[in-house]
């Protein structure tokens, strides 16, 4: 399933991959053909003297010798030569050659005597006169052959020269095609995981998120580069080398075709045990990713409450087990690769000397020089695929894992992003009876009815744990409630597309996200529709140019991961801007001023009545100073809501609300 999906990805690039595998059989090809040329160059020129000559009156292409014209009787039939019938014979015996008048067998075994040469063939001995050569009348006779080994051998490097030139190549676009197919992969995941619910996130960390779309990814990468690569290379090979040695000689060709089946037999012994290996290997990947950017993030706890030692002994435990299957998967590829192939290389070659050893060069034989030459190149040849393919199990078995893991995150169910705008809506806001639960039948919210009107600043109170900040996660649909509806202008909210929904909603955050950029890019968030202007209108209107004004590039001041060189009011009033900015329907501040000093604060009261107007307004407060002129409070505890009304009505009851206000106040309670 995980294969057919990756060659799904990779047939977007269809087109570059074709033209890589094209250049990389015309590659083969040329490489394969370059022992051809050289079992030429050896049987028919290097060793081609060592022929039947004929007498002729022509000169072309003849050796005078003795008074004589003679041409190889190869030449004679090829160029249509006139001879005169006469014929000797070129014999090699040990280092020496010889001249025999007449036509004598060239097959058989040779030895000499003085001026007699004695070949036996089939038990039968025959002696003939023999003239031993000079080196200067041996060079004579080679001489209509240099010729023609300069162009073989012009052949035979070009063939290189081509080889090369193709390769090159087909690397070139393969190695595009696989950087296309990645590059597509992550922007498919990135875009992927924006769409998948807040609930996802709950229980999956960062880094393990961060793991897939890189380090996965990148093992990937290597199985369209590397693996695919030595496995295209090396099949083409194997079969151009095949070909070539069944056309020299088919028993030897049917020996080395065991490796096949080898080969297929250790793959699938090899993947039993690399597959479990490398998954532990590739989880612990992620789990060291998320521990690093845990440990980032709370930097500033770790040091204050010297938990040093500790982490890193955490970390030590999960880079322990990380070694100890890296070292499990590297034993077994070091007993794989080069050991197999070793072992696989001298089986090959046994066979081929049990084969040449027994009756191949016999008397009967008709393997020649140039054939064991080419088969002994094929057969070195046939080695570098079959090593670079075992070699690659590992690479293999590693990007398979990592594309599992891959396409389980995309095949987490998202939601479709809307592109659809609707009027922004008045900001009438009524919750009916609504349950929610983060876990199934474990309600966090109980039967919450209440009604927000147009205009309205709501303030919801409680202890930790209440249920403040889920009313506003199912607002904003981060979650759906389980039962009862939520209304907007009368509408449901489930009815409307979640983008479409927060299109006219804002957020203020207790601990505001700051992305990398500048300040104004932070509060426009780069939407066409906040000009320069209007951020910075938004950023005065909250009071920022009061806070802001002493920084060196004012509002085009850069903004690092989380604006951590920005004071906590400095990024709060920078998050209440970009909310402005949107000019939402519904505004919801949670906890926006509980972390801002009070010369800040009162910046940023200042600001809240122009926050509020035309504004449906929501504020979770710790702080019950800061909610006095809210026209509804709803105090919250255990999920349900136990006290509504406004400040002074709440007081008057002596209710819960009255008992939180006194004890913020520092007044003393009766009785307690």
């Amino acid at each position: 399933m995980t294969g057919k999906r990756l060659f799904k990805y990779a047939l977007f690039f269809k087109g570059t991959i074709i033209a890589a595998l094209i250049m990389l059989t015309l590659s083969v090809a040329t490489e394969v053909l370059s022992p051809f040329i050289a079992k030429k160059l050896i049987d028919e020129h290097i060793l081609g003297i060592e022929d039947h000559w004929l007498q002729t009156s022509q000169e072309e292409s003849a050796v005078l010798y003795d008074g004589k014209s003679y041409v190889r009787e190869r030449y004679a039939e090829q160029d249509k030569l006139i001879v005169n019938g006469s014929a000797a014979t070129i014999l090699q015996v040990n280092k020496g050659f010889y001249f025999i008048e007449g036509e004598v067998p060239l097959n058989g075994q040779r030895s000499v005597s003085g001026d007699q040469i004695t070949i036996t063939s089939n038990g039968e001995k025959v002696s003939y006169n023999a003239k031993k050569l000079s080196i200067s009348e041996t060079l004579a006779f080679y001489k209509p052959e240099v010729p023609t080994i300069i162009t073989l051998l012009i052949y035979y490097f070009s063939l290189f020269v081509i080889s090369a030139i193709f390769g090159y190549g087909q690397y070139f676009y393969l190695q595009k095609a696989a950087n296309r197919i990645i590059q597509k992969m992550r922007t498919d995941i990135f875009s992927h995981i924006q769409t998948l619910p807040i609930r996802y996130f709950d229980d999956l960390p960062a880094g393990k998120v961060v793991a897939r779309i890189t380090n996965d990814t990148e093992a990937i990468r290597e199985l369209y580069v590397a693996v695919l690569a030595n496995f295209f290379t090396g099949f083409i090979y194997i079969i151009g080398i095949y070909v070539a040695m069944f056309v020299l000689d088919v028993k030897l060709a049917l020996i080395c075709m065991l490796l096949l089946p080898i080969m297929f037999i250790w793959m699938i012994v090899y993947r039993k045990f690399a597959s479990k290996y490398n998954r532990v290997i590739r989880s612990k990947v992620s789990e060291l990713n998320g521990m690093i950017n845990e440990s980032i993030q709370g930097m500033t706890i770790i040091q204050a409450f010297r938990r040093e030692k500790q982490m890193s002994k955490e970390f030590e435990d999960l880079n322990e087990t990380h070694f100890r299957y890296e070292k499990k998967l590297l034993t077994l590829d070091a007993l794989s690769s080069h050991n197999v192939v070793g072992v696989l290389r001298n089986f090959v070659f046994v066979g081929f000397i049990w084969y040449f050893g027994s009756d191949a060069l016999g008397a009967h034989s008709v393997i020649t020089m140039g054939v064991l030459y080419a088969y002994v190149d094929y057969i070195n040849r046939l080695f570098n695929p079959v090593t670079n393919i075992v070699t690659q199990f590992s690479n293999l078995e590693s990007a398979l894992i990592a594309g599992e893991r891959v396409f389980r995150l995309l095949d987490e169910k998202g939601e479709e992003v809307s592109a659809e705008r609707i009027q922004r809506y008045k900001g009438n806001v009524n919750f009916n009876h609504v349950y929610f639960g983060y876990k199934e039948n474990e309600y966090v919210l109980k039967d919450i009815h209440f009604e927000a009107k147009q205009g309205e600043t709501i303030a919801l109170v409680g202890h930790t744990g209440s249920g403040k900040s889920s009313i506003m996660n199912i607002l904003f649909r981060f979650y759906d409630c389980n039962k009862g509806e939520i209304l907007i202008d009368g509408k449901n909210i489930q009815e409307i597309p979640k983008q479409t929904l927060r299109d006219h909603m804002g957020i203020v955050l207790q601990d505001p996200y700051l992305f990398t950029g500048t300040i104004l890019s932070n509060v426009s968030l780069n939407d066409p529709r906040i000009s320069r202007e209007k951020a910075e209108a938004a950023l005065k209107a909250v009071g920022a140019d009061r806070v802001l004004k002493n920084l060196e590039k004012g509002y085009d001041e850069p903004v690092v991961e989380k604006g951590s060189t920005l004071s906590s009011g400095q990024r709060q009033l920078i998050s209440f801007a970009r909310a402005l900015a949107f000019d939402p329907a519904i505004l919801i501040l949670d906890e926006a001023t509980s972390s801002i000093d009070t010369e800040t604060e009162a910046i940023i009261q200042e600001a809240m009545d122009v926050l509020k107007k035309g504004r449906t307004t929501f504020i979770i407060a710790h702080r019950l100073s800061t909610i006095k002129n809210a026209d509804q409070i709803l105090v919250l505890d255990r999920g349900t809501i136990v006290e509504r009304g406004n400040h002074d009505e709440l007081m008057e009851k002596r209710g819960k609300y009255y008992q939180m206000y006194q004890l913020q106040q520092g007044t003393p309670q009766i009785g307690a």
